[in-house]
């Protein structure tokens, strides 16, 4: 799919008359251009792996799709994750946020309000349960339901935007049969978070990592580069 360049960053036509659509649902007061961080010059798209609960995180998400992002697209990116504490101020710096692990955790109410503030300014998450880890999945919804209260998780359906953002991403595919559908947050018309209870990590981009009993998603590289583009049109 050939993309435009709109205000620095890339969109198809499609998306023209969506982008309209997407604004109006954010809250007052937006989350600023990225800053320069981590040595990137301001004009190179950057994204955070966040560390939530405390100092939990997680090495197994793929970087991967940002060089796909710059291959397939007109955007320039960083080609790494950068570290970022999920309570600190910098989580503003970045369009997209990153939060992945297994195992059981839960987040702080500090970590809760500037998550909420965060998205709500028009940032966005991207949550995806590292080899489809049970516990983190139960521990990642009952994070959601404290940090926004009148907003529950909703299944996306193949149609919504950010599937054919770069890729017409028609269906999901995934490692043993069936996969989950991907589920989000919406603001108004503007998708705030994504969430994917098998996994979005593409672990075999990844070194050291294998997600050996999940049920990951295989296609996970294009759906996270759309993830990306769709975060920059907000």
């Amino acid at each position: 799919m050939l993309l435009a360049v709109y205000e620095g960053y890339p969109y198809t036509a499609a998306l023209a008359a969506d982008k309209a659509a997407i604004k109006k649902g954010s809250a007052s007061g937006t989350v600023p251009d990225p800053a320069s961080v981590g040595g990137e010059p301001a004009s190179i798209v950057q994204v955070a792996n966040l560390i939530y609960a405390g100092t939990k995180t997680s090495e197994c998400f793929a970087d991967h799709f940002l060089r796909r992002a710059e291959q397939d697209s007109s955007i320039s990116t960083s080609r790494r994750l950068h570290s970022v504490k999920l309570a600190s101020d910098e989580i503003y710096n970045f369009p997209l946020l990153i939060m992945t692990g297994e195992g059981k955790f839960e987040l702080p109410t500090e970590e809760c309000d500037n998550l909420r503030r965060f998205i709500e300014r028009g940032g966005f998450l991207l949550a995806s349960a590292g080899c489809s880890s049970n516990d983190w999945n139960q521990s990642f919804r009952r994070a959601m339901a404290k940090t926004f209260t009148d907003r529950p998780l909703e299944k996306l359906g193949q149609d919504h935007l950010v599937f054919h953002t770069v890729y017409d991403i028609n269906q999901l595919q995934a490692k043993h049969g069936k996969p989950q559908p991907l589920e989000g947050i919406h603001f108004g018309n503007r998708l705030g978070v994504l969430y994917s209870q098998d996994g979005l990590n593409d672990t075999s981009n990844t070194q050291g990592c294998c997600c050996c009993g999940g049920n990951e998603i295989t296609n996970a590289e294009q759906i996270n580069v759309n993830i990306l583009i769709y975060s920059l049109l907000q």
